[in-house]
């Protein structure tokens, strides 16, 4: 028996985005990775009450957790592709090189601030 078979339909829908997301990523298409992760977003924002998650019994709270996982290995692999591709604007126009690449930028700390990539 296949668990995805009886996975809550938000999950499903969100394990879709997941592997268009990582489709985009091995292409190494950049816009393509932007409108997944623009997916992605949309439909986190559209996800089940935390009573549902927590319910005994609801085989949602592993699926959430394992959707989780994956989400974390693939923003990371979003955001290693996004400094590699800084970096190399900035190898071949140094000129658009306004911040640091890696670090806290702006006095800013915390989760989410560790990367300032410019526009």
């Amino acid at each position: 028996m296949n668990t995805t078979d009886h996975a809550h339909p938000w999950i499903q829908t969100l394990n879709a985005s997941l592997d268009e997301l990582e489709s985009e990523l091995l292409k190494s298409n950049a816009m393509g990775v932007e409108m997944a992760s623009a997916r992605v977003q949309s439909v986190l924002q559209q996800a089940p009450r935390t009573a549902e998650i927590n319910r005994p019994g609801s085989l949602l709270r592993p699926q959430v957790e394992a959707a989780a996982q994956r989400f974390g290995r693939l923003r990371q692999a979003v955001i290693q592709s996004a400094a590699r591709s800084q970096r190399g604007v900035e190898s071949l126009l140094p000129q658009t090189a306004d911040a640091v690449t890696y670090g806290s930028s702006r006095g800013s700390s915390g989760a989410g601030r560790a990367y300032h990539l410019s526009a």
